[in-house]
């Protein structure tokens, strides 16, 4: 195989789990050996695996425990950092255009994520909270501690009604963690807990999940006081208001888009293959078909494993595993070396079910309670030291 020319800098666009693993996985490999480029809106990774922790975040609102900042991961690597957004992606001319100006690229890693999906439901964008982003995720916190704040003067016996849309993992551990918080510790005087329903719609509880994981979920859930609400999806929002098909509304005083996700806009826009939710479809070896040294990695990519079809998962442990094998197959295309296919293999699952509980799935064994809870938090800091080491994690 020819090596491709080295026109120009391996550009990583995005500096979540996948860019962030391209960017270093490539310094570790060929210290040096190639320029890269990484680009971000922001100068921090954040981790958003934890976005969910609302009743941290309404504690400590300004805390920096959610993000670290890329200077500190790359200090003694010879990456280069450039802040701005992502305007359009010329493919066949090999150039980004920011919002800075334009970027050359000899090799591309698109890496930008995703963002909520609203699925043309009127009302959800505009009156919905989400916790997608970090500035979302704290806007919700702030919103639900001025509810509980308020809760003591509601009139009667009312409690404040919180209702989440969306019967996935985000959904379930964003209701669970609401349900749970101790918002009378976090406000500093009396409140009334919050009314919790988790709205799944027509797609069962925790679609795709092991069968056993899902029923230990339903009953942490149950026990957290969220009643769920099953095969009924929404129509459209209100202020206040949540509307079903079947014309029945729910009164909220907070309501949270959980539903799914989507690929931003500028990739839904690029003329490749696109998968689910606008996801660029790529090749075996995560390479943009037509493309060559042109990657998509992680949730802004959909890969099929060739043989059964299966789609990897959107998740954070999918998104570094791929990105450890595109910064294999970034280096070979500059050397002409073999590239390797990708292949996906589950490590375990494991869902966050409120204050010192969640759900854990590894081969046949179904962990839950306050161990899978420990095990989850041992994973998520294990991944931030090692990030904030500039070194790769071991348990992710």
């Amino acid at each position: 195989m020819d090596p491709e020319p080295a026109d120009g800098p391996l550009v990583i666009l995005g500096a979540g789990y996948a860019g962030l693993t391209v960017a270093s996985e490539v310094e570790r490999r060929s210290p040096g050996s190639h320029r890269t480029v990484l680009v971000d809106r922001h100068p921090v990774h954040v981790l958003r695996t934890e976005l969910y922790e609302l009743g941290r975040l309404a504690a400590a609102p300004e805390a920096g425990e959610w993000a670290v900042p890329l200077a500190r991961i790359f200090d003694r690597s010879s990456v280069e950092l450039r802040q701005g957004s992502v305007e359009a992606i010329d493919l066949p001319g090999r150039t980004v255009r920011l919002d800075s100006g334009p970027v050359r690229f000899g090799a591309l890693a698109v890496c930008l994520g995703n963002v909520a999906a609203y699925y043309g439901v009127p009302g959800a964008e505009e009156f919905a909270e989400q916790v997608y982003r970090l500035s979302r995720a704290r806007r919700l916190a702030e919103r639900l501690r001025a509810v509980a704040a308020g809760s003591a003067g509601l009139p009667g016996e009312r409690r404040p009604r919180v209702v989440v849309v969306g019967g996935g993992s985000t959904g379930t551990e964003v209701a669970a963690e609401i349900a749970s918080t101790d918002w009378e510790r976090i406000v500093g005087g009396p409140v009334r807990p919050p009314d919790v329903f988790l709205l799944t719609g027509s797609l069962p509880f925790l679609a795709g999940l092991p069968a056993r994981l899902v029923d230990h979920a339903r009953a942490q859930l149950r026990r957290a006081g969220v009643t769920i609400v099953a095969g009924l999806n929404v129509s459209r929002l209100t202020p206040g208001q949540v509307h079903l098909e079947d014309g029945s509304v729910f009164a909220c005083d907070v309501a949270v888009w959980c539903a799914g996700v989507e690929a931003p806009a500028v990739l839904r826009e690029l003329p490749v293959q696109h998968g689910s939710g606008g996801r660029i479809a790529v090749g075996p070896t995560l390479e943009i078909p037509g493309h060559p040294g042109a990657f998509a990695v992680g949730d802004a990519a959909e890969f099929r494993d060739p043989a059964s079809g299966v789609r990897a998962p959107a998740t954070a442990q999918a998104a570094i595993a791929e990105a450890r094998v595109a910064a294999e197959n970034v280096i070979a295309r500059r050397t002409g070396a073999p590239l390797r296919p990708f292949t996906y293999r589950e490590r375990g699952i494991l869902v966050a079910l409120g204050r010192r509980r969640a759900a854990a799935s590894f081969a046949r064994v179904t962990v839950w309670g306050a161990p899978a809870s420990l095990l989850k938090r041992a994973i998520e800091r294990e991944y931030a030291r090692s990030v904030a080491r500039g070194e790769p994690s071991g348990l992710l």
